[in-house]
């Protein structure tokens, strides 16, 4: 764990916490309602129609190779379940959150157009309230003659019981974002989400204020983005090369971020599994 003191004496630090291994094993032992917002990139399970397709890896599937970049990067793990099994993992992973998050908290995960069904399911069998769906333009797809190009990406989103429509800090935030991929040659992560993406997505919640949880953190976007925006943050990630990117990028954000140059950097503590723990 690491805190990183915002705005001077008086004002609140932000908090990061990092866990390496399986999100399922984690959460039962965070804090019962606590978390504000789970905003997070599963694997998509996805690549292709057949179970064939499926099974390829990860840099097969969502990479060029032609292009090298984001191909050269580290696979990542589970990303070859069938779409029952997507839903039934996803269905478990709601459930174990929903008591870890705050009345009306926000939960969002994104997906492509394969898994959409099997994620607004599986959302609602974890006992959260389907609001929506945010829809992403990356900008940039495979072009296919003949056919509609699959442009887009979607964030499914719910939250834990009721939500007020309005209240102190709260603002309406936009449904559809065009935002870029991240080109592949300047990856972390093979699927990395855009970091301007996932600030304007944090939006939902009062700047400076509340907790979010990744629990597939991938090289960090979603930890980078809680930093600039004063968040406190949790993050997961199983696989070893690309928790210690996460690492090592979430120290160099809290070293460059500045608030009215009041911010004060911050170092990460390393020790166990969870910075800040031994365990």
């Amino acid at each position: 764990m690491s805190k990183l003191d915002v705005g001077g004496a008086g004002v609140r630090a932000i908090e990061i916490k990092l866990y390496k291994g399986d999100c399922l094993d984690f959460i039962p032992a965070l804090e019962d309602g606590t978390i504000d917002l789970i905003l997070t990139d599963p694997p998509y399970s996805s690549g292709g129609l057949f179970a064939g397709d499926r099974k390829q890896s990860t840099g097969v599937k969502y990479a060029d190779n032609k292009f090298h970049g984001a191909y050269d990067l580290d696979d990542f793990s589970g990303d070859n379940m069938d779409q029952r099994s997507f839903t039934a993992f996803m269905r478990e992973l709601f459930a174990r959150c929903r008591p870890k998050m705050r009345s009306g908290a926000i939960a969002g995960a994104f997906c492509d157009w394969r898994n959409l069904p099997a994620m607004t399911d599986a959302i609602q069998m974890g006992g959260l309230v389907w609001r929506g769906i945010v829809v992403w333009n990356k900008g940039v797809t495979r072009n296919q003659p003949g056919r509609y190009r699959a442009d887009c990406e979607y964030l499914v989103w719910g939250t834990n019981g009721p939500r007020p429509i309005a209240g102190p800090g709260l603002q309406a935030v936009p449904g559809c974002y065009n935002v870029p991929s991240v080109p592949s040659a300047r990856r972390l992560h093979q699927t990395e989400k855009p970091l301007a993406l996932m600030r304007a997505l944090m939006a939902v919640l009062p700047h400076g204020e509340g907790v979010v949880f990744d629990p597939f953190m991938g090289s960090g976007s979603t930890g980078e983005a809680a930093i600039m925006e004063g968040h406190d943050f949790i993050g997961c990630e199983i696989m070893d090369p690309i928790f210690a990117t996460a690492r090592a990028r979430l120290d160099r954000a809290q070293a460059q971020v500045s608030i009215l140059d009041t911010m004060a950097a911050g170092h990460l503590e390393q020790g166990g599994k969870i910075w800040g723990k031994t365990v």
